[in-house]
């Protein structure tokens, strides 16, 4: 199933914009962005949430390179696909491939099942948008919602 540039940009959750993260490790990380994600009772219960990202983690890392991480993954505490952007201004260690810190955060949580089912195209999108050094400057430079906003219609337009 395609994802439309619409459809990412009305995906992401504007109390789940978080430009300056305080945590001071890929752990702590995770835990200020479900704490978020808590506050904003985009799930059921967190203690789940939580467990699931780090077990991912466990897999493989989901920092990509470049800056960038994409922790992601399915839970039933989700009752629909939830999207956020956070950055951290120094970066945290995350074991990404290329060993940099990262300073940009996208959170993807889905539901087990969900119809249609938007999470991977939805994820593959995200790939799409930040594939190019431009655009990830970019998104580097993004301060507020309506930015990233903007980032996102113009990297998928």
């Amino acid at each position: 199933m395609a994802v439309d540039a619409q459809s990412v940009i009305g995906t992401f959750e504007p109390s789940l914009f978080l430009p300056n993260l305080l945590s001071r490790s890929k752990n702590e990380v995770l835990r200020e962005l479900v704490g978020h994600v808590q506050s904003s009772r985009l799930v059921r219960e967190t203690a789940p949430v939580l467990e699931m990202l780090k077990s991912r983690e466990q897999l493989g890392s989901t920092g990509i390179g470049h800056g960038i991480a994409i922790p992601h993954g399915r839970s039933l505490s989700v009752q629909r696909l939830v999207a956020g952007f956070a950055k951290h201004e120094k970066g945290v260690a995350w074991d990404s491939p290329d060993g940099e810190p990262v300073r940009m955060i996208f959170l993807i949580l889905a539901p087990p099942v969900e119809q249609p089912n938007r999470y991977l195209p939805f994820l593959g999108r995200i790939v799409e948008a930040i594939n190019d050094p431009e655009r990830r400057a970019a998104l580097d430079r993004v301060s507020t919602f309506p930015e990233f906003q903007r980032f996102l219609h113009d990297a998928l337009s």
